[in-house]
C-alpha cells in the first residue's frame, strides 16, 4: 500500500520550533535565475566598486572571462530561498559561520537551496522561543554547490504571541 503524502495546510505560516528536528532536510520549492541586472543593481546599491561584477570589458580580462555575480547577492538569494522552510518564524539570527563560495556564479545561473537541521535546543530565557542551527547550501542548475554556510537563529514556538495569525477578518461577505 502506498503512503499518501500529508495534505498541505490551508494556510501556510511556516515551520515553528516544534516542527524542526535534527536531521530534517528542506529543499527549496522554487529556484531563482540570476540575471546581470540583479547583479549590477545589487553591486551598485551596496557600494561595491569591484568592476568584475559590472564591467564586462574588465571581467573579460580575468580568468572568469565574464562578470561574476556578487558573492553577497549569491548568499542573499540562497538565504531567501531557504526562509520559507527554515526561518520564516525566526525572531533573530544569532550566528553565521563557515561561509564558503566553492564555485563561481554567473548571470543566467539558477540557484536552489538545501538546508539540514543540525542542532536544536530550548531557550533558557525565552519560553516562547527555541534555538535552531542549520547548514545550508546553494546549488546551481548543474548540481554544483556555489555557497554553503552554518546559521543559528532564535525561532518562535507555536504558542508565542507573535505566532498568531495577522490575517484581517473580512468585514463583508463574498461578492462573487
Amino acid at each position: 500500500m502506498d503512503e499518501m503524502e500529508p495534505m498541505a495546510p490551508k494556510e501556510w505560516r511556516g515551520r515553528y520550533f516544534e516542527d524542526m528536528e535534527v536531521g530534517d532536510v528542506y529543499r527549496s520549492r522554487l529556484g531563482r535565475t540570476i540575471d546581470q541586472v540583479d547583479n549590477t543593481w545589487f553591486t551598485l546599491l551596496t557600494g561595491n566598486t569591484n568592476q568584475v561584477h559590472f564591467n564586462a570589458e574588465f571581467a573579460a580580462k580575468t580568468e572568469f572571462k565574464e562578470p561574476l555575480v556578487n558573492s553577497c547577492l549569491t548568499l542573499s538569494i540562497v538565504v531567501g530561498l531557504s526562509v520559507a522552510d527554515t526561518s520564516e518564524n525566526a525572531m533573530a539570527n544569532l550566528a553565521w559561520d563557515s561561509i564558503s563560495m566553492p564555485t563561481p556564479v554567473f548571470a543566467g545561473d539558477t540557484l536552489w537551496s538545501e538546508s539540514e537541521v543540525i542542532g536544536k535546543r530550548e531557550s533558557q530565557s525565552r519560553p516562547h522561543q527555541g534555538i535552531v542551527s542549520i547548514r545550508t547550501r546553494g546549488i546551481n542548475q548543474r548540481g554544483e554547490t556555489v555557497v554553503q554556510y552554518l546559521r543559528t537563529f532564535m525561532m518562535y514556538r507555536r504558542t508565542a504571541p507573535q505566532a498568531a495569525s495577522v490575517f484581517p477578518d473580512p468585514v463583508s461577505d463574498w461578492a462573487v
